[in-house]
């Protein structure tokens, strides 16, 4: 055979592989409303940058038929392109080609991809949309799920490692995503689960449909296992893009800075959003987007545990995590939900040198014995683990309630902040005055002839003695008391000057 002849067979075997399952099953894909593997990676990368690394793999099963089969790249495009010129990993499973299902040669390709993101300091990409483990080929299957697990164990908290669910995934198949450190996830036709209706419905006699079980909107607002989620496979593609630009290729690296120019950076609306009074909620989400950049807010897990924000935000051009507690959802308290949140938040800006911004008004934890019994000291131990644990630069900004022990899992002094910043408004306390005064002055408030009046005295009297931000100023546990209008500007500041400090030691992102 000639050199011409090789490589004419060579671009046949080629075409042949690239076009997956074939012009019927394309077809079925895209009336489903989903692109092709092919397809989501040419939006996912820049143009003209994908370089694909085994097609001509091959499954090497020869039990029930297989041994004739062939399954084009084995159901899983696997190489390396760029995102905005910064070199990335991936790999998108093809449902076309036998529903995308997992083999042992599928896994290795993968695992393959993987370990080279992790070789060479990048970020790493899974598309899952697959019918799952490829029954055909038994234990196999289930050791190439296991080999997976094992690569996102060890890239964990080393690169970032992003999963988007855009079809079915199910069944041991599900792990790999909770592995990694963000998750997102297909409106319309993507569902993840460990066990599937029909398996509830034989066993344990219990019925609901996939996308009640699995679908986005669970994921999103009840489980919290995925921080975004889009309508479609464009839209998720592009916000998967998007949230690449605030990440570093590794832990080596630091989060890319944009040129920013500064101007005036005075925001008086902040003298106008907290309400007169502090039982009143507001939403510290405007307050937020008079601190951040225009048009950088991302938040994550908008719909879980909503009585916490964790948010990436750029802030004179530099990336930061923020983490705010949200008045207008239940004061703003912390329950279990939101503590392992916030912890798993504070955990992923750790890993990749994000530094992290604090706005706290927390009245406390939620006090309830459903909360007690579902854990919420262990639970909330998580968060205060991570303030304590994290080595990025931490300032913490406390504009009104910085009350007990949930002040302390908001990433105080004493819990490793590097600044902690108020406004007038703030009041550190053990509790809130009325609950201090119930108890210190329970025999005074008894004996009163007008105890509501002698109440709300003595509850002023304690504000201003005990929870003025000037008193713990005092004691050197807060560095400045500012005008709420100069935030940003200090904050600025503040990124900047703590730009410098040392990356730390990386012990991975082990999601909670």
């Amino acid at each position: 055979m000639t050199l011409n002849e090789r490589i004419r067979e060579l671009r046949d075997r080629s075409e042949r592989l690239s076009a997956g399952g074939g012009e019927k099953a394309i077809a079925k894909q895209h009336a489903s409303g989903k692109l092709t593997a092919r397809e989501r990676l040419a939006l996912l990368l820049d143009p003209d940058s994908f370089h694909e690394i085994g097609l001509f793999v091959r499954h090497s099963c020869t039990d029930f038929g297989m041994q004739s089969k062939e399954i084009p790249a084995d159901g899983v495009v696997t190489g390396y392109g760029t995102v905005e010129g910064r070199k990335v990993f991936v790999y998108a499973q093809d449902f076309t080609a036998v529903g995308g299902s997992m083999g042992k040669a599928q896994a290795e390709k993968i695992v393959r991809v993987m370990n080279m993101a992790l070789t060479e300091g990048a970020p790493f990409i899974g598309i899952n949309d697959s019918g799952g483990a490829r029954i055909q080929e038994g234990v196999d299957s289930l050791a190439g799920y296991g080999e997976i697990f094992r690569a996102n164990v060890l890239a964990s908290g080393k690169i970032p490692q992003l999963t988007l669910i855009m079809g079915p995934c199910a069944g041991g198949a599900a792990y790999s995503p909770a592995l990694t450190d963000l998750v997102l996830m297909t409106e319309k036709n993507a569902r993840m689960f460990c066990t599937g209706p029909g398996v509830l419905a034989s066993v344990t006699f219990e019925e609901i449909d996939a996308d009640t079980l699995g679908g986005a909107h669970t994921h999103a607002s009840i489980t919290g296992e995925v921080h975004l989620t889009e309508p479609d496979d464009e839209a998720l593609l592009k916000t998967t893009r998007r949230v690449l630009s605030y990440l570093p290729s590794s832990a080596k690296e630091k989060p890319p800075v944009r040129e920013y120019t500064a101007g005036d950076e005075s925001r008086p609306e902040l003298n106008t959003i907290l309400p007169e009074s502090r039982r009143q909620a507001y939403d510290m989400k405007k307050v937020i987007e008079q601190l951040a950049d225009e048009g950088s807010i991302l938040e994550l897990q908008p719909l879980f545990a909503d009585n916490l924000i964790t948010a990436l935000v750029r802030i004179g051009g530099r990336v930061c995590g923020i983490v705010a507690n949200q008045p207008w959802v239940m004061a703003g308290v912390l329950d279990f939900n939101a503590v392992d949140k916030g912890a798993r938040f504070v955990n992923f800006c750790n890993a990749y040198n994000i530094p992290i911004v604090s706005l706290v008004d927390v009245p406390g934890f939620l006090p309830g014995i459903t909360q007690e019994h579902s854990g919420l000291l262990r639970h909330g131990a998580k968060m205060l683990y991570a303030f304590n644990a994290a080595e990025v630069p931490q300032i913490t900004v406390l504009v009104r309630k910085a009350y007990g022990g949930a002040y302390m899992a908001m990433g105080n002094r004493e819990s490793n902040a590097d600044l902690v910043i108020a406004w007038p408004t703030a009041e550190l306390a053990v509790m809130g005055a009325e609950g201090a005064v119930d108890i210190v002055f329970k025999k005074e408030l008894a004996a009163s002839e007008d105890p509501a009046a002698e109440r709300k005295r003595l509850a002023d009297e304690y504000t201003e003695k005990f929870s003025a931000p000037y008193h713990a100023a005092g004691k050197g546990y807060i560095d400045m008391v500012i005008d709420p209008a100069d935030t940003r500007r200090e904050l600025i500041a503040a990124l900047a000057l703590f730009a410098d400090k040392p990356i730390g030691e990386k012990h991975g992102n082990m999601p909670l």
